[in-house]
């Protein structure tokens, strides 16, 4: 597997973002950062997520994403869109519930959009574990079953 990077484009307050490769907790701090700068855009308008090179997702980075689905909701009333041609990464979204918060399509699209990547940024171990501990609150609030999954690891970093 390759180590993943995060890609993306914005135009007119249309994002895309496209994860590539294994894409972990290390760059949950990189993810946020982008996360809360283009959803305070003012201009912004939506974001689609590509997953089509995506070979692994972990449940930190899969937090993120249903972070941008809360906080689009809240404050625009909209589903965002995620792009999955992986069955086993179809899978995933579809056992973590994303499909009550997210558009999901199984078809590539055509992106006209240049890609850029995102610069990876360097956090301590607390700014990580605070990352980690946030990403799987949300999941957590998704559905019970997430509540079931993910109880002991919340009360484990708790407790650090």
């Amino acid at each position: 597997m390759q180590s993943g990077k995060i890609l993306f484009a914005e135009q007119d307050g249309n994002y895309v973002l496209k994860f590539v490769g294994d894409v972990r907790l290390t760059l949950c701090s990189t993810l946020d950062q982008f996360l809360e700068q283009m959803l305070h855009n003012e201009g912004f308008k939506t974001v689609i997520i590509d997953l089509t090179e995506t070979e692994g997702i972990d449940s930190t980075s899969l937090g993120l994403l249903a972070k941008i689905s809360v906080k689009m909701k809240q404050q625009h009333q909209l589903r965002p869109t995620i792009v999955s041609t992986n069955d086993d990464i179809s899978r995933i979204l579809l056992s973590m519930g994303f499909d009550k918060v997210f558009i999901l399509i199984k078809e590539a699209v055509q992106q006209e959009t240049q890609l850029k990547e995102l610069s990876v940024m360097q956090a301590s171990e607390e700014q990580v574990r605070s990352k980690v501990l946030d990403a799987h609150r949300t999941l957590m609030e998704l559905n019970e079953h997430n509540r079931e999954s993910f109880r002991d690891l919340v009360r484990s970093l708790e407790s650090d």
